[in-house]
């Protein structure tokens, strides 16, 4: 049993005057630690178009590594282009999950393209950066995941580690497009992929989670670390239709494995729910744990699935 303090929301980007591009929105937390600071970046939004259609765009803030509620420093303008016409991130990059190498950073995110029959679709792509993430430059104009006959559309939600010498991505990838009354909706599930290198991949070809909300249930975001020598999930679920509704939203579910492979869900586990009031008190979502000066955090975002920034919690007790 995991049990977590929140201790607050470390950004909110509605506060930013006079930044056009960060105007709401600070999804999918992801960070590289520095000497004296650490970077997180995440995808945020400028106002919607007058079709009511957004851009999702990767940027930063640098947090003081020794008080995680002190911004010191926020980026000035995307850190990575938007694709280029008919490309597969034309529309947006979003999630987007970091690694740091020696010499580099690597950004794993998901590229948004705009459909005819279907709102959009996505897939996965990898940009590097060589001066500690300030600019990203991108392997090429395709993906690096990208769709099969057994994962025909919506490959997203990526996050990146590497344990050992292999490189390790979960990601979700979507099966079934429901109709919903002419608004379709996806269904998507945690998958994963291995490498030697980070950039060529092997799919397992099958879903890591079990459902236990309904069949269509879908799952997003699955962050996972080593701890007391096992290996710890969290992710995102939520129910498929109305998922706006307060109590069919996003919530942060927990499985654990010993092999990386074969796991076994309990969310009781997770240890975080959504707050009584306030920015997360609808849902909480897309979590990033990491260890920093001897402790463990949590960042992960609230309500609208991340619109109203990042929050911060700390791992008080952990129960084999």
């Amino acid at each position: 049993m995991f049990k977590w303090k929140k201790l607050g929301r470390v950004f909110n980007p509605v506060d930013l005057k006079g930044t056009s591009w960060m105007h709401e929105y600070a999804q999918a937390p992801s960070i590289a630690v520095f000497d004296n600071y650490v970077r997180v970046f995440f995808s945020s939004r400028p106002v919607p178009d007058e079709r009511g259609q957004y851009i999702s765009r990767m940027g930063y803030i640098d947090l003081n590594k020794n008080n995680l509620f002190e911004i010191i420093n926020i980026c000035k303008a995307p850190i990575l282009p938007l694709g280029g016409l008919g490309t597969f991130d034309e529309f947006g990059t979003y999630p987007v999950s970091v690694i740091q190498t020696e010499n580099e950073i690597r950004a794993y995110y998901a590229g948004w393209t705009r459909c005819e029959s279907v709102p959009f679709n996505a897939a996965i792509g990898l940009a590097i950066s060589t001066d500690n993430g300030e600019s990203f430059s991108k392997m090429g104009e395709g993906p690096v995941i990208s769709y099969t006959p057994d994962e025909p559309f919506v490959m997203g939600s990526p996050k990146i580690r590497k344990f050992g010498h292999t490189w390790y991505l979960w990601y979700s990838a979507g099966r079934e497009w429901l109709a919903n009354n002419g608004q379709p909706q996806p269904v998507y599930k945690i998958r994963m992929a291995t490498s030697s290198d980070g950039i060529n991949w092997k799919k397992i070809g099958r879903n890591l989670i079990p459902d236990v909300l309904e069949e269509n249930e879908c799952q997003a975001s699955a962050d996972v670390f080593n701890y007391k020598g096992k290996y710890h999930m969290f992710f995102s679920y939520r129910y498929n239709l109305n998922f706006r509704e307060p109590k069919r939203g996003y919530r942060i579910g927990y499985a654990v494995s010993s092999d990386l492979i074969n796991w076994e869900r309990d969310d009781k586990r997770a240890g975080i729910v959504a707050s009584e009031s306030g920015w997360d008190s609808e849902s909480v979502s897309y979590p990033f744990v990491f260890e920093l000066n001897e402790k463990v955090y949590m960042f992960h975002q609230g309500n609208e699935i991340g619109r109203f920034g990042i929050g911060l919690a700390e791992l008080e007790s952990y129960n084999l």
